[in-house]
């Protein structure tokens, strides 16, 4: 394995909307700017798909603004580690590079948020937006059915995109309230891009039947999925599919901020009126600071690479548009706060921690993350708590204590690269 040296004035680590338009305003600004991606091209999960997409039309301004201002992008990267500050490192496909900065802005985006329940861990359970990025990728769906469930805006999204690629979706099923959903939407009025965007989803749907009050309580299948059995309304209903799309809204990505030591703000990262963080130089932007949706992501992105290049007057001009994006990710996150019914999901014997077979009834032994990662292995598989952490800290109330590197799995050379760097 090789390894390589670069030096930025700001490097930004994320390559979404957020991490695109902060590497963007900054590189405009005249600072040499570097973009760390863990996919293979730019643009998230939001922006990801063929050129006829059009979310993916969306990112085309901002993927050409990179390259007028010629931004470095790293793309394929993974920052795991840093040995100190100023100084990240990222894994590759064949080296390790030592990523030197003056200036670092975080837009590390959200993933999806996982409950366990019975049969969660049949073949073809699997997360709504995990099932879209597959399609996007060549999985065929034309003629199967797809169930949708869980929370938040990005059910109605992944059901319209299915349903274009030529899958049945006999139902979306949704956890909020029906009171919820109708405050929601009475308060869109403020919003009409958003409204704009719900008919045409809605439209996209039109014979789709949609449930609120509704979660899956079980998936069966023999060997894989066949069913799901669903609570409607405090009544059960069995609806044969051959996928189940299950998401619960969304949980920021905040691994890395807080192994560089970033204060928290509840759940998300705590920043000032300019993006910046509590550590000195380090800037966070998107969904790392609140859940808010790709508007809310741009305008921030923007703020922070403008601050971090000390354009503050000029970050200051877009603080309007960052109160009404943060409005919008206040809403969302009362309109699609999981139900406390919800904890009562899994069976005693139903697994939490898919990666060290973990059951539920192993966790309920312990009082706390730690004492129960010492004792099973919770959280301590492939994906490092990235599934199972979301879903016991909602069970339990559990946080986890401290973030310690590698924040993602590594290669054993990676991992000497540590100790070469210490």
């Amino acid at each position: 394995m090789t390894s390589s040296n670069q030096a930025f004035n700001v490097l930004v680590i994320g390559g979404g909307p957020a991490g695109m338009a902060a590497a963007a305003r900054a590189a405009e600004s005249g600072a040499q700017v570097g973009i760390v991606n863990d996919n293979l091209a730019l643009g998230g999960q939001i922006w990801r798909g063929g050129e006829h997409d059009e979310h993916v039309a969306e990112a085309i301004p901002w993927r050409e603004r990179l390259q007028r201002a010629g931004v470095s992008m790293l793309c394929g990267m993974r920052v795991f580690h840093q040995p100190q500050a100023g100084v990240l490192l990222a894994e590759g496909n064949e080296e390790v590079s030592e990523l030197r900065y003056q200036r670092l802005i975080l837009a590390t985006g959200a993933r999806e948020r996982f409950l366990p329940f019975p049969g969660w861990t049949l073949p073809n359970v699997m997360g709504a937006g995990g099932l879209q990025a597959m399609v996007k990728s060549g999985l065929l769906v034309r003629g199967k059915r797809v169930v949708v469930a869980g929370s938040g805006p990005l059910l109605m999204a992944v059901a319209a995109y299915l349903r274009e690629q030529g899958a049945e979706i006999p139902l979306v099923c949704e956890q909020a309230s029906w009171g919820r959903l109708a405050a929601f939407a009475a308060t869109l009025s403020g919003f009409p891009a958003k409204i704009r965007q719900a008919l045409t989803l809605r439209k996209k749907l039109p014979e789709v039947r949609f449930a609120a009050n509704s979660w899956p309580v079980a998936a069966l299948g023999d060997g894989k999925l066949e069913s799901v059995t669903i609570s409607r309304g405090g009544r059960l209903e069995t609806v044969a599919c051959d996928y189940l799309a299950c998401g619960f809204h969304l949980v920021p990505n905040v691994e890395l901020p807080l192994l560089l030591g970033c204060a928290m703000d509840g759940e998300f990262v705590q920043v000032d009126d300019f993006q910046r963080t509590t550590m000195p130089g380090v800037f966070c932007a998107g969904e790392p600071t609140g859940i808010g949706g790709v508007e809310s992501a741009l305008v921030e992105g923007q703020i922070s690479g403008l601050a971090a290049c000390g354009k503050e007057p000029e970050a200051r001009e877009l603080f309007g548009q960052r109160r009404k994006a943060r409005r919008f990710a206040r809403l969302l996150e009362k309109t699609f706060r999981l139900r406390p019914e919800l904890r009562s999901l899994p069976q005693l014997e139903t697994l939490v921690c898919r990666c060290e077979d973990v059951t539920y009834t192993r966790l309920r032994q312990h009082t706390s993350w730690r004492s129960a990662k010492l004792h099973t292995r919770c959280g301590m598989g492939p994906c490092q708590g990235r599934v199972c952490g979301p879903a016991v800290q909602f069970l339990l109330n559990w946080k986890p204590e401290s973030v310690r590197p590698p924040v993602f799995p590594v290669r054993v050379e990676s991992l000497a690269g540590i100790a070469e760097t210490g």
